[in-house]
């Protein structure tokens, strides 16, 4: 159905021949701009009006109009370019009869481009007095009448574009991001590891528990899945010479969405060959430390506390966690029997593909530990039924892996990775006979990988790491969506 116009928007259009007539492209071309707003003003910002009337700065920006108010032989606006916003004068003696008139078109939304000299007005504000005006771009609809942004959520990030032109905010946080992936990749690159990308599509569902997408490939006529994760390529470098190899990159996971929860998002995953799980503890502490340097803070605030890393990471494992919170010992032997008991009085979930110890634990420490992990926190000894890619401990029970939480949120995953094919192989059968049971997340046999190992894998520690978790958490943003420019939404009514 055909979209029905509403006055303002008519209007607007209605200028477009009058553009025309001014031999105006009124959507524009290149426009060879030459400052940036915020360098204009960390450089010239504080100089008095004299000082400014004396040095006559020239200056040549670019950006959208978010404030304007025209007047007779003068008026004023307010130019945004990408990092920044400065007022600006115009008057029909400085630029001219034609170009006043063109400015005179102008609306809200519009890009233009303004030349001109840098002044302060009579109230101390930083303004630039325009010489030359340039249409550059008509925008067509007019943005939201309270400029400090967009107020239904929804359609914040279902119409990002507009959210990030009227949300201060909502820009920061797209810039950002892209600060901290470098800043994770300078630190990974400064200790020797080799950034590398591995397939999307998979014919194997491995690397993970978790429900896939599936796709079809018509030349191959065969189904494959969108990866859920990049662990068993990057473990195939490590036998192919690799020693230190990570990868950031997309992964796909066909869950729920929530404000933690997105179904595409990006990780980061790395593996260290002759390493194991100190040496991601190490490098765990490292990243942050370089994280908070390159932020300039140690403290933030999330979900609703004040996380402090200047005290480091608390190191405990899962069952003294689960023990200080419920008393109950899991390094003690019990049955599988004892432990449903253990489950049923304390009211802890229970699913049918449960057959030993291990699974009832880890749901003991999900109900009772994980939200009350504030501060950051290493858990560490997991029982092996959840962890079938993983060295075991010297109690064959639990394996050499932790987790790390922060704000109560699982944020990393650490391993001393499993390199014993044998090993590995009955892993793999245990998640089959777990699908068998009814377990959707259960990850097939990548006989590829089982090849592999039987040439050998050095003995390794490898951690993935999301990093759209990570993002919220040093942007502040208690909603997983904030972080991603374009997050998966509902259908609009």
């Amino acid at each position: 159905m055909e979209e029905k116009l509403t006055d303002q928007e008519l209007a607007r259009r209605a200028k477009l021949p009058r553009y025309e007539e001014m031999g105006i492209d009124p959507f524009g071309s290149r426009y060879d701009w030459k400052d940036r707003i915020c360098d204009l003003r960390q450089k010239y910002g504080d100089l008095s009006p004299e000082e400014l009337e004396q040095k006559n700065i020239s200056v040549d920006i670019a950006g959208r109009i978010v404030s304007l108010r025209k007047m007779g032989k003068a008026s004023f606006f307010n130019l945004k370019d990408e990092l920044g916003r400065i007022q600006v004068w115009i008057g029909r003696d400085s630029v001219g009869e034609e170009n006043y008139a063109l400015f005179k078109l102008s609306d809200l939304g519009d890009i233009a481009g303004v030349q001109g000299t840098l002044m302060k007005t009579q109230t101390g504000e930083f303004t630039v007095r325009c010489t030359k005006y340039t249409h550059i771009v008509k925008c067509l609809k007019p943005l939201p009448e309270k400029f400090h942004g967009l107020t239904d959520t929804e359609d914040r990030f279902r119409r990002r574009y507009l959210d990030l032109i009227v949300n201060d905010d909502s820009r920061k946080m797209a810039l950002l991001r892209p600060r901290i992936v470098r800043e994770i990749q300078n630190y990974c690159d400064s200790l020797g590891f080799v950034e590398v990308e591995t397939p999307i599509l998979s014919p194997i569902l491995g690397g993970a528990s978790a429900r896939p997408f599936v796709t079809h490939h018509n030349a191959l006529d065969k189904d494959f899945y969108l990866r859920i994760a990049t662990e068993l390529n990057l473990k195939k470098c490590m036998v192919g010479g690799i020693d230190r190899v990570y990868e950031i990159g997309r992964i796909f996971r066909n869950e729920g969405i929530d404000t933690r929860h997105n179904p595409e998002f990006t990780t980061i995953e790395l593996y260290q060959a002759y390493g194991d799980l100190g040496s991601m503890k190490s490098w765990v502490e490292g990243l942050f430390d370089s994280l908070c340097k390159k932020l300039g803070k140690t403290t933030f605030h999330w979900m609703g506390n004040d996380i402090d890393f200047s005290k480091g990471f608390r190191w405990v494992s899962m069952a003294e966690a689960i023990q200080e919170k419920t008393g109950i010992d899991f390094t003690k032997q019990m049955t599988f029997e004892e432990a449903v008991a253990l489950a049923k009085e304390h009211n802890v979930p229970l699913q049918k593909s449960w057959n030993s110890v291990g699974y009832i634990m880890n749901a003991f420490f999900d109900e009772f530990v994980e939200k009350s992990l504030i501060q950051p926190t290493f858990i560490h000894t997991y029982p092996v039924e959840v962890s079938p890619l993983t060295k075991r401990s010297k109690d064959p029970r639990f394996v050499e892996r932790f987790e790390f939480f922060i704000g109560g949120t699982e944020m990393g995953n650490a391993y001393s990775e499993l390199n014993n094919p044998f090993d590995q192989k009955e892993r793999f059968d245990a998640q089959l006979a777990a699908r068998e049971r009814g377990d959707e997340e259960a990850a097939d046999i990548d006989f590829s990988f089982i090849d592999a190992l039987d040439y050998g894998m050095p003995p390794a520690g490898g951690i993935g790491c999301g990093i759209d978790r990570l993002c919220m958490l040093l942007g502040e943003q208690d909603n997983i969506r904030e972080v991603i420019l374009f997050p998966t939404m509902k259908d609009q009514n």
